[in-house]
């Protein structure tokens, strides 16, 4: 189910919101519709830059996930600025067939002709993925405990 920032009255918001609610390997052949050729790009594990580098990201989460997608919850807009919260659901393909659901943020910049020219992911790693990884996951929770003890 689609989330509601692909309702959102800038073509901008609804553009990129769609991109990544409808991504699939098939539409990484697009990405130049929606990021400038050297936009850049950095999540937790990722900092690149160019079309081909954010493109390998992406082929990366296909290769090493099952049914990764994007459900994009809001968005808030102020010029060229974009905040997007959202949610990132998939499987593990090696230690888990359980469903995941990573939460997190975008904050995205648009160039002049509209494409993203910045995109930055902010998400919680230990919470949201070393947590659930089988024997990381227990060390992490300990840690967790121990710090607000």
């Amino acid at each position: 189910m689609p989330g509601a920032a692909r309702a959102h009255p800038d073509a901008r918001v609804q553009r990129v919101a769609a991109f990544f609610e409808d991504l699939e390997p098939g539409a990484l052949g697009r990405l130049g519709e929606v990021y400038a050729e050297d936009a850049r790009f950095k999540d937790p594990f990722n900092e690149v830059a160019g079309l081909d580098a954010i493109r390998e990201v992406f082929d990366h989460m296909y290769r090493s996930l099952d049914g990764p997608h994007f459900v994009v919850h809001e968005a808030v807009l102020e010029g060229r600025q974009c905040l997007l919260t959202w949610d990132f659901r998939f499987r593990f393909r090696r230690f888990s067939a359980d469903l995941q659901t990573v939460r997190g943020a975008s904050h995205l910049r648009f160039g002049d002709d509209g494409r993203v020219v910045l995109h930055r992911d902010y998400w919680d790693v230990a919470e949201e993925l070393y947590e659930k990884l089988p024997g990381v996951g227990a060390l992490m929770r300990w840690l967790k405990r121990r710090a607000r003890s």
